[in-house]
């Protein structure tokens, strides 16, 4: 077991002034991995004054220099990169191959694309040949609350910290209490690459203690958070109370809507896109209509396709899905399955209890639903595990009007050979981003949502412009 009681504040590994242990359970075996200590108000403190002390210096460096210490932060992260996916093996029990490709991989793609991105940036600009004397500035808000979920947690680390570092902010990173392993890792990768103290400050615990300190604290400039809707409300009035600036980025209950003219692995696609992480993706495209003409043959094809879909060992290689990230989750997502079949859909695959041979671990069943309607709690509530539901349609205008009938609008799916069909759908489904026929999203394409999935963007240049005030000068010759 792994003792990690120590917080990185100020250039140090530091002792908790409170003892208060978490314990981080490897869902795979459930059983503890790894022992984490949960910052008090006091810990919290400590961390912003040595953010807000080291702004004074780290706000006004050079870009330069901000690129020289993320190239060197880069290449050591490649070197550690067995270490990393390691830790998210053991804190949220992504499968080997998928931890390293994926959950390790999106981290280096992110970290390489802002440096990309901050090479190319204007800090200062003129506003346009019409206003010469007339220049804008982007400067660094100041010291940032950085709260990272457990789903994706080196992707979503590296989305928050990267840019809040190349745009010359300051920070203190809560990673989930669930899976703050890998977290740690990263942690230690700041220090070697040697940027400033105070630049950087890591604190664990919880969203009740440790998060509400950091939220509500009258010097964090800036929140940065991932996460449910429920908390990303909570921390919006703790940021309201003095105006902080917010990034929420939030759930997702995304629509897959395909047409009869879609491809031969439309369905399939779809339904590895539900199940791929253990069905622990925000941007999952948990609901699946389907045109009636080709519902039938769909549903049985997803049948035969979540029976075979393998559920495994995160230790072991290949393709599968590992367990859920914890028993809390494991029992809101029986009890939702329960939900489904109580509420009258079809259960067509999988269902309540663990995979035949898989009694230790917070593992489920690919689970799927047919005859849903969007009435259904099953279809309206983000369920964050292996679950999909199938809705049928008629026509475009009303896969349209299922589509967005909901609270959420992250991502949403067309499967259309039809590319004026598909322009249509994409202008009209209220969402963050439009994935169309299993193209996917850019690694530098502005990730975000509409309405209940939150504020802001991640990612790309508009990932970096988050984390920078743009300032407006006047007479500037």
């Amino acid at each position: 077991m792994l003792e990690k009681r120590s917080f990185y504040i100020n250039g140090s590994w530091v002792d908790p002034k409170e003892q208060k242990d978490i314990e981080v359970i490897n869902p795979a075996t459930e059983k503890v991995c790894a022992v984490i200590s949960s910052g008090s108000k006091a810990d919290v403190n400590d961390a912003v004054l040595a953010a807000k002390e080291a702004f004074k210096s780290w706000g006004y460096s050079t870009k330069e220099d901000r690129i020289a210490l993320l190239e060197t932060f880069y290449t050591l992260y490649k070197k550690r990169w067995n270490d990393i996916t390691d830790a998210i093996i053991q804190e949220m029990g992504a499968p080997k191959d998928f931890a390293s490709k994926l959950q390790t991989g999106t981290g280096a793609s992110h970290t390489k694309s802002f440096i990309r991105y901050l090479k190319e940036f204007e800090f200062e600009k003129p506003l346009g040949d019409h206003a010469k004397n007339q220049r804008l500035l982007y400067e660094p808000k100041g010291v940032c609350a950085l709260i990272t979920p457990w789903n994706w947690p080196m992707n979503q680390i590296c989305l928050k910290v990267i840019p809040a570092l190349a745009s010359g902010c300051t920070m203190i990173l809560k990673p989930s209490e669930l899976a703050p392993l890998s977290a740690m890792v990263l942690a230690e990768l700041i220090a070697e690459a040697k940027f400033p103290k105070g630049v950087f400050n890591l604190v664990n615990g919880d969203g009740e203690t440790t998060g509400d300190a950091l939220t509500s604290h009258p010097d964090v400039n800036m929140i940065s958070f991932t996460g449910s809707t429920r908390a990303g409300a909570l921390i919006s009035q703790n940021a309201a109370k003095d105006f902080k600036r917010v990034s929420l980025e939030l759930g997702g209950k995304g629509a897959n809507i395909i047409f009869k003219d879609a491809d031969k692995d439309a369905v399939e696609r779809g339904a590895l896109r539900c199940f791929r992480n253990s069905g622990q993706s925000c941007n999952a495209p948990t609901r699946m209509l389907v045109e009636k003409s080709i519902y039938d043959e769909a549903i049985e094809r997803l049948k035969k396709y979540a029976n075979e879909f393998k559920v495994d060992d995160p230790n072991k290689e290949g393709e599968h899905i590992g367990p859920v990230i914890s028993d809390t989750q494991f029992n809101k997502i029986q009890s939702l399955i329960k939900k489904g079949i109580d509420e009258g859909a079809k259960l067509v695959a999988g269902g309540p209890g663990k995979p035949d041979g898989l009694s230790n671990g917070y593992y489920v069943k690919p689970t799927v639903f047919a005859d849903v309607n969007n009435n259904m709690e099953i279809a309206r509530t983000e369920i964050f595990g292996p679950v999909l539901s199938v809705i049928p349609f008629e026509s475009e205008e009303e896969a349209i009007e299922i589509a967005n009938d909901t609270d959420y609008g992250l991502t949403n799916y067309i499967q259309s050979q039809d590319p004026e069909k598909v322009k249509r759908l994409a202008r009209k489904l209220r969402s963050g981003m439009v994935d169309v026929n299993g193209a996917g999203i850019a690694v530098d394409a502005p990730f975000g949502g509409f309405k209940h999935s939150g504020i802001g963007r991640e990612a790309g240049k508009e990932g970096l412009l988050e984390f920078l005030e743009v300032k407006s000068v006047g007479g500037w010759n």
